[in-house]
This record gives C-alpha cells, sequence and structure tokens, in this order.
C-alpha cells in the first residue's frame, strides 16, 4: 500500500526548509522586534508595572514578498486594580502561516511585592485559549476527498507563569507563556505537529547619559527544547521624553531599525524594520511592524512616566 503525503506548495517548502538551518525559524511562538513594548505577551508579571491602563496594539507583516509568509496582530491591556500589588491584564494574538491560523485570547494576573529597597518583584500567571485552524484549500493534495485534509478547528488551553524583577533603572524577567505542550492531528500519525513549551528571558538597563538623554540595552533569550537558543540585542536612545530611536540585532537571522514617537502623554506610535542576514533575505523585502500604545494616568508630578520600559 502506497501512502501519500500531502504536497505543499513551494514557499511552504522553502521556508521549512530554511527552519531547519537558521535558528529564528525554529520557533512556534509569535515573533516580535519591538518586545520591549509588549512585554506583557511573554511575561504575566508585567501585568500592571507600569502603574497605569496601558494598552498597545502591534501588527507584524514578515518577509513581505514571500507568498503565505507570517502575519501577526497583537493586543494586550494591563492595569493596577487598586488592591495593594495587585494587576491585571488581557491579551489577543493572531497569527497567520501559510494555511494555518492561531487565535490566543489569555487573562493575565500579577501581584508585586517590594523586594529590595526601590527594587520590585512580581509574580504572574497567564491563562486563556488557542483556537488552531488549517485551511486545506491553500494546499496543493494528490487526493481533494482525503478526510484528514478536511478543514478543522482545534481548542487548547494556555497555562504560563512569569517573574519580573525591575527598578526604575532596569528590569529583568523569567516566564513561559504557556506551559503545556500540544499536539494537532494526533489521530494523524504520519502528521503530527506539536507546540513547544517557550522559555524567555528579558533583560534591559537604562542610563542616564543626561537629563535629556537616555540609553536603554536590552536582551531576549528564547528557549525552545530541540531548538537552537534564539538572541536579541537592542540599544534604544530616548530624547526629550519624546523620540526614541534604535538598532537592534537577531542572532543570525536579522538587524533591524527603530524609531518611535511620545505623541502626547496619552499615546505613542513606533516602527521597525527588520533585514533578513540569512539566505531568506533572496526572496523577501524584509518585515515591517508597527505598534500604538495609549495610556491612562502616566502623569506623574507634572510630566509624563518616565519609565523607559
Amino acid at each position: 500500500m502506497t501512502i501519500k503525503l500531502p504536497k505543499i506548495s513551494v514557499f511552504i517548502v522553502l521556508a521549512l526548509l530554511l527552519a531547519t538551518v537558521h535558528q529564528t525559524r525554529a520557533q512556534q511562538d509569535s515573533q516580535y522586534t519591538q518586545y520591549m513594548y509588549n512585554t506583557m505577551s511573554m511575561n504575566p508579571g508585567y501585568s500592571g508595572s507600569r502603574g497605569s491602563l496601558s494598552m498597545l496594539a502591534l501588527y507584524r507583516n514578515q518577509w513581505v514578498g514571500l507568498d503565505g509568509a507570517p502575519k501577526t496582530l497583537n493586543f494586550g491591556m494591563h492595569s493596577p486594580i487598586g488592591v495593594q500589588g495587585v494587576g491585571l491584564g488581557l491579551g489577543f494574538t493572531s497569527d497567520k502561516l501559510g494555511p494555518s491560523s492561531e487565535s490566543i485570547v489569555t487573562m493575565d494576573f500579577s501581584y508585586t511585592i517590594d523586594f529590595a529597597q526601590d527594587v520590585k518583584l512580581a509574580f504572574g500567571v497567564k491563562g486563556g485559549l488557542s483556537l488552531f485552524d488549517l485551511d486545506p484549500n491553500k494546499l496543493t493534495i494528490y487526493n481533494p476527498n482525503d478526510y484528514d485534509l478536511t478543514k478543522k478547528n482545534y481548542g487548547s488551553p494556555v497555562v504560563g507563569a512569569g517573574f519580573y524583577l525591575y527598578s526604575e533603572k532596569w528590569y529583568m524577567g523569567l516566564s513561559t507563556p504557556n506551559f503545556l505542550e500540544t499536539e494537532y492531528y494526533n489521530d494523524i500519525q504520519v502528521s503530527t505537529a506539536t507546540e513547544k513549551t517557550h522559555i524567555y528571558l528579558i533583560g534591559g538597563y537604562v542610563f542616564q547619559i543626561n537629563p535629556d538623554f537616555k540609553l536603554k540595552p536590552a536582551f531576549l533569550t528564547k528557549a525552545v527544547i530541540g531548538a537552537p537558543l534564539s538572541v536579541d540585542i537592542s540599544a534604544n536612545a530616548l530624547l526629550y521624553e519624546t523620540v526614541t530611536f534604535g538598532l537592534a540585532y537577531r542572532w543570525s537571522a536579522a538587524v533591524t531599525g527603530m524609531a518611535g514617537f511620545q505623541v502626547n502623554e496619552n499615546i505613542m506610535i513606533g516602527y521597525a524594520y527588520d533585514y533578513e542576514t540569512t539566505e531568506l533575505s533572496r526572496y523577501n523585502s524584509g518585515s515591517h511592524e508597527i505598534f500604538i500604545r495609549f495610556e491612562l494616568g502616566t502623569r506623574l508630578k507634572g510630566k509624563v512616566n518616565p519609565r523607559f520600559f
């Protein structure tokens, strides 16, 4: 008996082949260049840490020009709730890649304690639901009537946790957005997809160069069992509490330019452009990422919240 597997279109084959060579393609969670602005998506301990109602919407269009490349929409909001040390957050992510799409809705809870003088430690938990969909109409297959390739939806729980240690000048965090490993199509032994647990380690420090100039180097390390380590290193400068610009490097993957503007005390907008340093650069014109952040209650002693993270 001959078993015929799905024949996947060229762009997916190309992406999968590159995934075996370059480390960032081995990760499964949504990828962000401006991770320093949507920290809550990976670490629930961040919820409420800005001391105000903070809402952020981010859109990433990755590998522009490559058919079926990832497109991600992320929205998050979080705030302290008036109970000493308690913060709550709500998150939504829509991730599309080729014939597949995933929507994730989560709720975050954090509790913050005074760890040392001017240093706080937050513990956070995340819970929610992930909905995964595979549309076989976007695949070229040998047998269009194959039951195993009909359109199906899959739901799975999301359970994550994180620690976030910070002061007014620096921060560190360790987290996983989801402890649970989920297998899709586990009734089809020849075609099983598994979502692995991702571990994130983040950190950054703000140097006050002068009263109008701050410099913040930061890093993000992402580890997944069975995949190479992914490392992002960035440096952002803040001028007059208004204009932000910076550079970033994703190890063996991409270089990035970033810019942001504090429109007023409530609204900030930002943009990033990634240029691939891998062979994949031959097939796309880079990645674009934009965000807008809206905050209420940010005014402290007559000025916008000076926290640079």
